[in-house]
């Protein structure tokens, strides 16, 4: 994009200031090179969004943004249900509620290196990855429901967890207000048999060494250490969460001309949060939250497992569990008020700063952790939430690197084998079903996590703990 299309308000701000149908300024956080190599269709969403009905204070945008389905994936916005508010499926995306786990494991790099390979090929054998991938958990209808209301509880429930991670875990591992009854006979077939599975596209299971510490004092409290080892774990909702995502997309765009609201782009499909449809699907989305939950605290449960069995006496500990990908109530302060706002993160993390109410005691004198995944084969980000970022972007900050370039785009380019063997080189073990997958997943297929984050710490959002480097990846 051309940075003179914008207001610069500082080196990592960026404003649209309204005008034409646009209800409020559309920001970018980002600095000027990040600004030149996103795509200008983020300008153009980031400001379609500023026209939806009760939108709060600004349409935002993250420094990993990029073209998404209606809203650009790093998009925030807040809406007010007394003001004509809106909830769009878009704006949370087709994966509800992926996110982020990191596990500490309580060894060193120097405790994985002589079993580096054996432990690589344990997880790829016994993790599903890829797509359409289906694991040994079958739900029948009485545990699916129970699975969309209990989410993470559920699974510890069931045996694939334990009690002591619901405290780190968002929304304490299940999110109020789902509807089971919302989510289609066709969404719940998809997910009979995901339970526990990575599925494809940018997930993965990381195996990670802490490469350096730049907040002393918050990694101290996150029980963090040069060469220390993590494991961390991306995916959501699976199958569920797309096809609620699909089937509520069509039924916005109906609900949206009935309630007279003017679509600036028909992928901002709509409902008034007050409205049968927009109820239905916050109830949908939300079983679907819980179905991401309970997905990744059994994926932790497998990792455990499999760890125990190389180094006996060790258990992987959560740090924590975060979304992306979400609608959420949330009191804000806005215009030195304090309003219930309908908060949508599409590739966006929450990211509470110190004194949080909702934060966990351990961790609520320092922040909340933020859990940056890198691109595969580069580094991953811990850091830590501002109290800036509650005025800045409603609590929130980036979620990782963004797409450089399309998934067609880097199969032209790279070799999924060659990517392998060249990581394999760098000492960093990587499996998957799909050659195909890697290569669409190729390292260079993606924005430099560095200066994303380094974006993110200069503009108030969230502020940096420590690096990660990745030791095997296990790739959908």
């Amino acid at each position: 994009m051309d940075p003179a299309r914008f207001t610069r308000v500082d080196e990592t701000t960026w404003r649209i200031e309204p005008h034409g149908p646009m209800r409020v300024p559309a920001i970018i956080y980002a600095d000027e090179n990040l600004i030149r190599d996103m795509d200008d269709k983020v300008y153009e969403q980031a400001v379609n969004v500023a026209m939806l009905p009760g939108i709060v204070q600004a349409s935002y945008a993250m420094p990993d943004a990029h073209w998404g389905y209606g809203f650009p994936i790093g998009g925030v916005a807040a809406f007010d249900p007394e003001h004509g508010g809106v909830v769009s499926a878009g704006g949370v995306g087709f994966d509800i509620s992926c996110g982020v786990r990191t596990m500490l494991a309580g060894i060193k790099v120097a405790d994985i290196l002589p079993v580096q390979k054996m432990l690589a090929d344990s997880l790829f054998r016994q993790i599903p990855a890829g797509v359409g991938s289906t694991g040994a958990i079958t739900l029948d209808t009485v545990e699916m429901d129970a699975m969309l209301f209990g989410g993470a509880r559920w699974a510890v429930e069931r045996g694939w967890g334990d009690a002591c991670d619901l405290d780190r875990i968002e929304e304490r591992g299940t999110m109020a207000g789902a509807m089971p009854e919302r989510v289609s006979e066709r969404a719940r077939e998809r997910q009979r048999r995901e339970m526990g599975t990575l599925g494809s596209g940018n997930h993965y299971l990381e195996v990670q060494a802490i490469a350096e510490i730049f907040d002393t004092a918050v990694a101290e409290a996150y029980g963090l250490a040069e060469d220390d080892v993590v494991v961390t774990i991306h995916c959501g909702s699976r199958g569920l969460g797309h096809q609620i995502g699909t089937e509520f997309l069509k039924e916005m765009v109906i609900a949206a001309s009935a309630s007279g609201i003017a679509l600036p782009d028909r992928e901002l499909a709509c409902a008034p949060i007050h409205s049968d449809v927009g109820q239905s699907y916050l109830g949908a989305m939300r079983a679907a939250v819980n179905c991401a939950l309970a997905n990744r605290e059994i994926l932790g449960h497998f990792a455990r497992r499999i760890f125990a069995h190389f180094f006996p006496g060790q258990n992987l500990s959560l740090l924590f569990d975060v979304s992306h990908n979400t609608c959420k109530v949330e009191p804000h302060m806005v215009g030195g008020k304090r309003r219930h706002l309908f908060v949508h993160r599409k590739g966006a993390t929450r990211a509470f700063g110190p004194g949080h109410e909702s934060l966990p005691a351990r961790l609520r004198p320092v922040g909340q952790p933020v859990l940056i995944g890198g691109s595969m084969g580069t580094a991953s980000y811990i850091l830590v939430g501002e109290i800036s970022a509650e005025q800045k972007a409603f609590s929130s900050a980036c979620h990782g690197a963004g797409r450089a370039m399309s998934r067609h785009a880097a199969l032209k380019q790279w070799s999924g084998r060659k990517v392998q063997d060249e990581l394999a080189a760098q000492g960093i073990l990587i499996r998957s079903p799909s050659t195909r997958g890697i290569a669409e997943e190729a390292p260079g297929a993606y924005k430099d996590v560095g200066a994303v984050v380094a974006a993110a710490e200069h503009a108030g959002l969230a502020r940096r703990v420590a690096r990660l480097r990745p030791l095997i990846c296990i790739k959908g």
